[in-house]
């Protein structure tokens, strides 16, 4: 399952933090990051999965 939301992350950051943890603060920074600059929020979602 992982391996599933690392490839999301990848294509759509938010999509991939919202798939790890819901909506709530990790979603809504990643958004912005995503929105700020592409790298970012790939970034932020591939550590979000992979910290668990």
């Amino acid at each position: 399952m992982d391996i599933f939301r690392i490839l999301i992350a990848i294509f759509i950051p938010p999509l991939g933090v919202f798939l790890q943890v819901g909506i709530g603060t990790d979603f809504w920074i990643n958004l912005l990051l995503t929105f700020l600059g592409y790298i970012p929020g790939i970034a932020h979602a591939l550590w979000v999965i992979l910290r668990k």
